[in-house]
Order: structure tokens, then C-alpha cells, then sequence
């Protein structure tokens, strides 16, 4: 046995239990979610506290990065990208609402999670629907910053946390489609 390897327990049909340790990074699919979710978190928060108590963002133009790249304050009162927008505090504390019950369903899905994929998809989900939810209710809205914008096409304002739950969605569309999870070409049919 290699090192970082352990005995792994398994189900009736081999495959290991959730939770236990997979392969030589000796790492279970819930621990590597459960870290990614706080590494978004932190470097969501910590982004977000730099550009407004650092760079102190809510009192300057916008930051020029690049010919395509800035950094502006936008307080998003919505889903992500802006969606949705709830400007009255019933729709911030319904988010809230909405937000800690998605989190703690998800929490529940990655406990159980069987791939590394499907957990690192969660886990980058959490992560940034944590930090969003902090900010909703510390600001009253999601401190969104990260502008891209080429000639007049100009894309949402959007903020890390945004970004990894993009991501992660784009890790359990691929683990839904193509990972271990997924049914091969004609097993549901007759």
C-alpha cells in the first residue's frame, strides 16, 4: 500500500463508502468540497474587504486593469449577476432565507458525494454562496466588482464568489454528463 493510502470500505456493490479516503491524495470527496468551499470563501471575503476598506472602492472611479478589465463598485441586490433584484428588505432577508437553505442542501449533497468532481462542484458553490450571503447580510446587498468589457459589449459586474459558483455549476453539469456518475450511451433504453 502506498502512502496516504488506507483501507477503504465499501458497499455491497464495491463501490467506497462516502466520506472514506480515495486514491493517493488520501483526501475523501467531502474533505476536498469542504476545503475548496473555504478556500472561496476566504478569498471571496478577503477580496472584497481589501477593495472596500484597503482601496476603498465606494469612494473612487473605477480601477483600470487592463483595456478590458476594471474593478467598480456595484451593490447587487439579486441573484447572481444582478438578476432578480429585491431592493426592499423583505426581498434581502428572503435571499438570506433562500440562501441558508440552499447551502444546507448542498452541505447534505456533498456529504454524500461519491467523486472528487462532483464534490469540488459543490464545494466551489458553497463557498460562494457563503461569502454572498455574508454580504447580504453585513451590506444589505452582494459587493460585486470585477467588470470585463470589450468595445460597447460590456459583461455583469460579478465577484469571486460569483465566479466559483459558475464554476462550480460548470464541475456538476460535466460530472452529471461525462464523470463516473453518469449513465453510459443507451442504458436507459430497452
Amino acid at each position: 500500500m502506498a502512502a496516504g493510502d488506507g483501507p477503504v470500505s465499501q458497499t455491497r456493490d464495491g463501490q467506497p463508502e462516502p466520506g472514506e479516503m480515495q486514491g493517493r491524495a488520501g483526501m475523501s470527496p467531502a474533505r476536498l468540497g469542504v476545503a475548496l468551499a473555504i478556500i472561496v470563501l476566504a478569498l471571496d471575503q478577503a477580496s472584497k474587504l481589501w477593495l472596500m476598506f484597503g482601496a476603498d472602492i465606494a469612494n473612487r472611479p473605477p480601477m483600470t486593469l487592463a483595456p478590458f478589465l476594471e474593478f467598480v463598485l456595484v451593490w447587487n441586490r439579486g441573484i447572481s449577476y444582478g438578476l432578480f433584484q429585491m431592493p426592499h428588505a423583505v426581498g434581502r432577508w428572503g435571499l438570506v432565507i433562500g440562501s441558508v437553505i440552499a447551502t444546507v442542501l448542498l452541505s447534505v449533497w456533498l456529504a454524500r458525494a461519491r467523486t472528487r468532481l462532483l464534490a469540488a462542484g459543490l464545494g466551489l458553490i458553497i463557498g460562494g454562496a457563503v461569502g454572498n450571503l455574508i454580504d447580504r447580510i453585513y451590506w444589505g446587498a452582494v459587493v460585486d466588482f470585477v467588470h470585463f468589457h470589450v468595445g460597447d459589449f460590456s459583461w455583469y459586474v460579478f465577484n469571486v464568489a460569483d465566479a466559483a459558483i459558475v464554476f462550480g455549476v460548470i464541475a456538476l453539469l460535466y460530472d452529471s454528463f461525462f464523470g463516473a456518475g453518469a449513465s453510459p450511451k443507451g442504458a436507459d433504453s430497452p
